[in-house]
């Protein structure tokens, strides 16, 4: 039997996302035990959406309706015979999974900075790593299994349905490409100017399998963190900074044991990746995210805006982080068609505080060509900021939902914006 569960990813109460900014309004929590229970509800339900891990900090997955976890389905991580592909249940972790394949000589191309993350959830919503060469963690997606508006259960690898926003459907399992596991070298390089970043961006990004640079903005300087695969090619050296003698949080004055191994020490894929390591809770959730990718090739005027606002953004920020994604072909991902930059700000949990500080955030990115991340805050209007595909998203949502079963306020204002 389905059961209600009135406990959210932040503890016991009332049911909230991980950060605690958000209180679900739905009317019943269900945490089904089989695919077929889960069939059942869907097929009952007027209106109905799943819940992944809590982690987005927009309300893409809130309902009014029924609200689903996925994570009482029986866990499923099976490898083909051909060692390409595995397919896993839509509530499993990054880190889970990710643990499994490295037992059989497997790996994902690339994991998010939290491996917390529920592999569906992170799918849905866009979600990405950092790379040059290193596409969405949704471009892995060969196919997904679908619960539809009839409560049948069906396979689509169709582009538009693979970052969906929930609006399609109940994803209950994926299947990803995998690659031969490898080893990578972390190191973190310090008091690099953002002139020298600036003049030196493309360099920097190339130097690594995965590169990120952190910085508040306020004090003209960043952080750069550098993954590189453990094959004997020496370690990067990122013009203007030192290699850093310690261990580094991202955000200054946190403690480092969170964080992944550094220092250049070798060690599998899934435990260099990430930023976080799985063992710990990477912050208490006391805190907003807003993100936005751009062309690449804007990546230095944002960059010189950003820089002119630092005044401004750094009060309210605990950190921003600048990645590159590679271009990919799913309809709803923010880096669709597109080699992409992605600008990343986790603010202090204060929004009065934030929101003057986001609109000029906005005022500088979107015009630039801006897509907001799916998952998290913005004030932007999401349905004319750089989603070119998202009206032939929403024909196929009405193609294969025509009563908005999965509908909820996020996409009904999608929709009418969309008009």
């Amino acid at each position: 039997m389905t059961t209600t569960d009135p406990t959210g990813p932040t503890g016991t109460g009332p049911l909230t996302n991980w950060a605690g900014n958000l209180a679900f309004g739905a009317r019943a929590v269900h945490r089904p035990r089989s695919v077929d229970e889960l069939r059942e509800l869907v097929r009952r339900s007027d209106r109905v959406r799943a819940l992944g891990s809590g982690h987005s900090f927009s309300p893409v997955a809130d309902t009014a309706g029924d609200l689903v976890r996925l994570d009482g389905l029986p866990t499923r991580i099976e490898i083909a015979p051909d060692a390409r592909s595995v397919t896993v249940s839509a509530a499993t972790r990054h880190a889970e999974l990710a643990t499994a394949l490295h037992a059989a000589g497997l790996a994902l191309e690339n994991l998010a900075s939290l491996p917390h993350i529920s592999v569906a959830g992170a799918t849905a919503t866009g979600t990405h790593g950092s790379g040059d060469a290193r596409r969405s963690l949704a471009a892995a997606v060969r196919s997904l299994e679908v619960v539809g508006a009839d409560g049948e259960l069906r396979t689509t690898a169709h582009p538009g349905a693979v970052v969906h926003l929930g609006a399609l459907g109940i994803v209950t399992a994926l299947t990803l490409d995998v690659v031969p596991a490898f080893d990578v070298r972390q190191y973190v390089h310090t008091g690099l100017a953002l002139a020298d970043y600036a003049a030196h961006r493309d360099e920097i990004h190339a130097a690594g399998y995965s590169v990120s640079l952190f910085t508040d903005w306020g004090s003209d300087t960043g952080r750069v963190w550098v993954k590189q695969l453990d094959d004997g090619t020496p370690p990067a050296t990122v013009p203007g900074a030192r290699p850093a003698a310690q261990p580094e949080h991202p955000v200054p004055g946190m403690p480092a044991a969170t964080c992944t191994p550094q220092l250049g020490v070798p060690g599998p894929w899934h435990q260099r990746l990430p930023h976080f390591r799985p063992e710990f809770t990477p912050s208490s959730g006391a805190e907003l995210q807003s993100e936005y990718l751009l062309p690449r090739a804007a990546a230095g005027a944002a960059i010189a805006e950003l820089r002119s606002l630092g005044a401004q953004l750094a009060p309210v920020l605990h950190i921003s982080e600048i990645r590159t994604v590679a271009a990919d072909d799913l309809w709803l991902s923010p880096s669709y068609g597109r080699d992409s930059t992605a600008f990343h700000f986790t603010w202090k949990p204060d929004p009065t505080a934030v929101a003057p500080a986001l609109a000029a955030v906005e005022r500088a990115l979107l015009p630039l060509g801006g897509r907001p991340h799916w998952g998290k805050i913005t004030l932007a209007d999401r349905a004319t900021a750089g989603y070119e595909r998202l009206p032939d998203f929403l024909a196929l949502r009405r193609e294969l939902d025509p009563a908005g079963k999965f509908a909820n306020r996020f996409t009904e204002q999608l929709a009418g914006a969309a008009r």
